[in-house]
């Protein structure tokens, strides 16, 4: 018998090491998904609250604000990457060539 469980199967495992990668690649990602989720569950708890407002006005207020979560992190994630790209980038460090004789 394989020490392997019978439910998992190599793409799993792939497909883990790929978020993981991304993750590690775009950090920002994670907060946005996050922002969105949070968004989502206030606008759930808030809908018991929401007055004499309409359900299609509150979900339109919602929608709008999950999507500016996760544009306002998508921001500031390439506003990070490019600035560790180009304005904290170290100097280039020249390899000594070897001496010909």
């Amino acid at each position: 018998m394989s020490a392997k469980s019978l439910f998992e199967s190599e793409e799993d495992f792939a497909q883990e090491h790929k978020f993981a990668r991304k993750a590690k690649e775009s950090p920002f990602m994670l907060v946005g998904i996050a922002g969105f989720l949070a968004a989502g569950l206030v606008g759930a708890y808030k809908y018991r609250n929401r007055g004499s407002m309409s359900t299609s006005v509150f979900l339109m207020q919602l929608r709008v604000a999950a999507q500016g979560t996760v544009v306002g992190c998508l921001t500031a994630g390439l506003a990070y990457t490019m600035a560790k790209e180009y304005l904290f980038e170290k100097a280039p460090t020249e390899e000594p060539k070897p001496v010909q004789d």
